[in-house]
């Protein structure tokens, strides 16, 4: 009895190891050669001169092939330039048919041991799709003399088994009169030239001329300007009187107007923004509270007629 029960369990242990393996079914390969309609088809309107024609495009299946699980094609599979390889299949898990995570057509050249890989189109049913043009073989397998192994690869998630197992040869024709584009050189990391960075030099001011004709120019407004002030009732006799009520408020208003003056001229030579910002802010803080000082005195004096 207990013999029996081990073997009914190995048994069942067997079928869901098979049941839990990836496979295809319903798998055709076929051919397409590209050619064109002999002529098209026209067809003419009547009662107008107007006409329209047709050209199409066909693809002749030159080949077609089935084939299943664990099966090679015998002969191998000729790809010329102007073919297109085409593959349908179901892809299962099991008995049941289901969307594998990849499904690759893997082509390899056990000459040199180069490969590569393409993607099949697999829909939630389980129906894959591959279509594999002349030109879409990287240079280095075209330029291969022996046929191509190629294998089919289906996987997933989980713990079902995957399937990989070489499905046919490939064969690829080359058109002499169409020779095959130039290898691109790859790319190798290593040790580059040195670079030497050219830096682009700081602005200067302008040139000196113009600074100059500027200055002359101000310097010349001047005599004008005390010719204005006297003019208009400037009363010098006054200054002993403003010094002596207030004489920290008038000093330091004037001192920091003319140092206001100094920041920009020094930012104007060669100081930077950064530079100018902090000092004008702090001079101008002093030149406002000596200002609002002095105004004040200037006031009181108006105020009692003296003004």
């Amino acid at each position: 009895m207990r013999g029996l029960l081990c073997f009914a369990l190995a048994l069942g242990a067997s079928f869901a190891s098979a049941a839990s393996s990836w496979g295809f079914e319903d798998a055709t390969l076929s051919v397409h050669t590209k050619g064109a309609g002999a002529g098209g088809a026209s067809k003419e309107k009547s009662g107008s001169h107007m006409s329209s024609s047709i050209h199409c495009t066909l693809l002749i299946a030159s080949s077609h092939h089935r084939f299943s699980e664990h099966q090679v094609i015998p002969k191998p599979v000729t790809l010329g330039s102007q073919d297109t390889l085409k593959i349908l299949l179901t892809t299962k898990e099991g008995s049941k048919a289901q969307r594998p995570h990849q499904t690759f057509l893997h082509i390899k050249d056990s000459s040199t041991g180069l490969e590569t890989s393409f993607s099949f189109q697999v829909k939630e049913s389980g129906k894959g799709k591959l279509e594999l043009a002349h030109k879409d073989i990287p240079i280095q397998l075209l330029s291969s003399s022996e046929p191509l192994m190629a294998s089919l690869l289906i996987a997933s998630f989980g713990t079902s088994k995957p399937y990989q197992d070489r499905a046919f040869d490939l064969k690829i024709e080359i058109d002499p009169n169409d020779p095959l584009p130039a290898q691109k050189k790859p790319l190798r990391y290593g040790k580059l030239p040195e670079i030497h960075h050219t830096f682009k030099a700081d602005p200067t001011s302008p040139p000196k001329i113009i600074t100059l004709v500027f200055t002359a120019a101000v310097v010349a407004a001047l005599p004008a300007l005390f010719i204005a002030w006297v003019s208009l009732g400037a009363n010098l006799n006054h200054l002993s009187k403003a010094l002596g009520a207030s004489p920290v408020a008038h000093t330091l208003f004037f001192v920091s107007i003319l140092g206001l003056e100094g920041v920009f001229f020094l930012y104007y030579t060669h100081w930077k923004l950064y530079e100018a910002l902090p000092s004008a802010l702090g001079i101008g803080l002093v030149t406002f509270l000596s200002g609002s000082r002095a105004l004040r005195e200037v006031q009181q004096r108006r105020l009692a007629g003296l003004r």
